[in-house]
């Protein structure tokens, strides 16, 4: 089994609702075990104003699925979910992204281990957290100093 951190967010269609349905629906997935979800937290869009503000998350699940597997897994969630992709940060549904496979680092045209931004997004970094306070970033540090750089991200925990 691999730990996995995958980041959930949605803009469109009940955001919240969107969330906790993929919560169930992690949980579903063979071979997968969640292990935790952290709270939920509201944030602007990032490179994308005049759009609605995201409702974001990070689960931690246990796998036996190969990173490419778990991200095909994930694709499908998202499309159940109704995600389009018409442009670049286009408002969504739901966004599941792999955020970190074990200690894997890895690029290919499909995936990138750890995820390529992840480290610039405040709305990943403190759920995260959450989950693991002692995080790491493989190439890039502990996540707890990697969100101090994005202090001006406004991240507000949803109770």
């Amino acid at each position: 089994m691999i730990t996995a951190y995958i980041g959930l967010g949605s803009n469109q269609d009940g955001p919240r609702a969107q969330l906790m349905q993929a919560f169930t629906e992690l949980a579903e997935l063979p071979g997968t075990r969640v292990a935790a979800c952290s709270p939920l937290y509201c944030s602007a869009p990032v490179d994308a104003p005049d759009q609605p503000d995201f409702v974001n998350a990070v689960a931690a699940v246990d796998t036996e699925l190969s990173a490419a597997q778990l991200l095909e897994a994930l694709q499908a969630i998202e499309s159940r979910h109704g995600r389009a992709r018409p442009y670049r940060n286009a408002p969504r549904t739901l966004d599941l992204d792999l955020l970190l496979y074990g200690e894997m680092a890895f690029a290919s045209p499909a995936l990138t281990l750890p995820h390529p931004r992840m480290h610039e997004r405040a709305f990943v970094l403190r759920p995260l957290l959450d989950l693991d306070p002692r995080a790491e970033v493989p190439g890039r540090g502990p996540a707890r100093e990697l969100l101090r750089a994005c202090a001006a991200q406004a991240v507000a925990r949803i109770d």
